[in-house]
């Protein structure tokens, strides 16, 4: 495995952790991962290794990217925040105040906030849609306009899977006048040299490693005994996986599914969070924009997901899963394994991303355990 070998820097305190992370490459529970953590804004963990292509014929290496799925929410939040934090946006406004063609079919006085914790009962399409449909921004975002509710705003939360991006990245454009993944570029991805993409350029395609899908029969939409409003996320239009590896899948902005990125990327992008605004000696937010992320927006059984959900503005809150520091803490996972994990008291960010699918929408233990060395490390738990 010379080639495909664990490489990268760990600050002596969390040596076991780089021991876990070259365990799940040996053992096949990763094919090729990254993982990268910081505390007060500085990078103590920043691994790479294996292989980038499920035939093992090319490295990981430093600069690899892959898709994140759901873990792009955080940047797409990140982002709203962002703009929120300066003025231009007020989560409790109603989304037709920034996008008045939204009012359409009673939902005039759906707010942001319900956008932004999956709460607006726009969780799918009611119309057909294909996996090309997704690249096309002013049909996706003019069908939710369109649409009634399936459910009414802020009553329960369901998870918005893809709907999310649009939905926000729409109230983005409509103040801002750019796309979302265009500020998310020049206002947070640029100034702080991170490397995470929503909508990739095509000259970024040899970085990127292939999706190694779920095992067939275990992914989102093959549970049986789905609800309708179920199947209709998760069916309408489905998740292929081998689309990621097409130039119109990457190119597009899909800022609920389709970022690419790695470890140190996300990692680095959220120390804005975790460090109250403040991020390579520079401030994007102002702390009390940051803590706002954590302001609890609905909470309960997910209509969407089947389990218990706490929502912030665009994160997950503790208590659905453990986290240290609870009140200040929140995360997020994309379909396969990749998990954000934000502590805003211990000032940490928690990074990983892979390319060997597990098939769950919320992390899985190859994340969570090297997480734990980290909390053990820190003596959080």
């Amino acid at each position: 495995m010379a080639d495909g070998s664990v490489h990268g820097d760990v600050h002596e305190r969390y040596a076991a952790v780089r021991t876990q992370f070259e365990e799940n490459l040996e053992k096949g529970e990763d094919v090729g991962a990254c993982f990268c953590a910081t505390v007060e804004g500085e990078t103590v963990v920043d691994l790479w290794g294996g292989w980038a292509d499920p035939a093992r014929t090319r490295p990981w290496a430093r600069d690899t990217l892959v898709n994140v799925y759901s873990t792009t929410k955080t940047v797409t939040a990140l982002t709203a925040l962002l703009i929120a934090d300066r003025g231009e946006l007020d989560f409790d406004a109603p989304v037709a105040k920034y996008w008045p063609e939204f009012a359409a079919n009673g939902k005039a006085e759906t707010k942001v906030s319900h956008l932004m914790s999956h709460s607006a009962g726009l969780s799918g399409w009611k119309e057909k849609i294909t996996t090309e449909d997704l690249y096309d921004w002013e049909k996706m975002t003019s069908l939710l306009a369109a649409q009634a509710p399936f459910w009414e705003a802020g009553t329960a939360p369901g998870y918005h899977a893809l709907t999310q991006g649009y939905l926000v990245g729409e109230v983005v454009r409509r103040i801002t006048g750019k796309s979302l993944g265009a500020v998310f570029r020049e206002e947070i991805a640029e100034p702080l040299g991170a490397d995470f993409w929503v909508g990739l350029p095509a000259s970024e395609d040899g970085r990127v490693a292939e999706l190694i899908p779920p095992p067939p029969g275990t992914g989102v939409g093959s549970n049986a005994g789905q609800t309708e409003l179920q199947a209709n996320m998760s069916l309408n239009p489905g998740i292929d996986v081998s689309a990621t590896k097409t130039r119109a899948w990457r190119g597009a902005e899909i800022p609920a599914a389709g970022g690419t990125g790695n470890a140190r990327s996300v990692a680095l992008v959220h120390t804005i969070l975790a460090n109250g605004g403040v991020a390579k000696g520079k401030r994007f937010m102002s702390e009390a924009g940051c803590r706002k992320a954590l302001e609890l927006q609905v909470e309960g059984e997910d209509l969407i997901l089947g389990m218990p959900a706490r929502f912030g503005l665009g994160f997950g809150l503790a208590g659905v899963i453990p986290l240290p520091n609870p009140d200040d803490s929140m995360y997020w996972g994309g379909y396969g394994g990749s998990l954000i994990l934000i502590d805003m008291k211990a000032r940490t960010t928690i990074a990983y991303a892979m390319n060997k699918m597990a098939p769950t929408t919320q992390g899985d233990m190859r994340a969570l355990g090297l997480a734990m060395g980290i909390w053990t490390a820190m003596g959080t738990i």
